[in-house]
């Protein structure tokens, strides 16, 4: 059965992204250290055409996340391009080789034609809302699992709405002092019950199942997307 996942880094004081959010700084300024255990991960560098890496526990819990994704779910703002109406000379942060090989549900306000890289990614951009962006998902992605890949906002709507089975929260021993938190305000009796925690040198790995909660708001059908 198709399972909807998703993962994220965090800083101590629960900031996934830090102040100064631009297009020249897509994680704020500093950002960028809450992916750092990430980046020197083997099969992150191999994603992305890289060679060489680390083979380590970290390493092991990204194999872990994306074996068996047939298709992927991100906010605008991970995607990239700042808000308002699209650039449509900008075909995101990842580059013409993205590292998702599947197809990826962009939630936007504004409309764009979908676009075909290479690797095999595709990107589909929709404008009406998170679980129109999961049910398509959950098609593209056939009996394999859909997997939210972010940013903040986007995994927060999904968490909010019970419309996740479980997730991954990389917590990283570093203090932002600001910027996007991840929990502000009430989850509608959603529970996570921490079913399994993987304590790497750079940063604590912890795996949550969703226990939704009552539908409130969150989860009654309104669309959710991002700019």
């Amino acid at each position: 059965m198709t399972q909807v996942t998703g993962q994220i880094s965090m800083s101590l004081d629960g900031y996934v992204a830090a102040p100064g959010q631009s297009r020249q700084d897509p994680l704020g300024r500093g950002g960028l250290r809450l992916h750092e255990w990430l980046f020197a991960t083997d099969g992150w560098r191999a994603r992305h055409g890289q060679a060489g890496g680390e083979r380590n526990l970290d390493a092991e819990v990204v194999a872990e996340i994306t074996a068996g994704v047939g298709a992927y779910v991100m906010g605008r703002r991970m995607f990239g391009g700042g808000e308002g109406a699209w650039d449509l000379g900008w075909t995101g942060w990842w580059g013409d080789d993205p590292p998702w090989h599947v197809p990826v549900f962009v939630l936007t306000h504004h409309p764009r034609e979908s676009l075909v890289m290479r690797g095999g990614t595709e990107y589909h951009f929709v404008t009406d809302g998170i679980e129109a962006a999961l049910k398509l998902a959950r098609a593209a992605a056939g009996d394999r699992d859909v997997g939210v890949a972010g940013g903040g906002s986007t995994l927060r709507q999904y968490l909010a709405a019970g419309l996740l089975d479980s997730f991954w929260l990389h917590l990283v021993p570093i203090v932002l002092g600001g910027g996007t938190p991840l929990f502000a305000g009430p989850l509608d009796g959603v529970t996570l019950e921490p079913v399994r925690v993987v304590p790497a040198p750079a940063v604590t790995h912890v795996l949550y199942r969703v226990r939704p909660g009552s539908p409130g708001p969150a989860g009654a059908g309104s669309p959710r997307t991002s700019s």
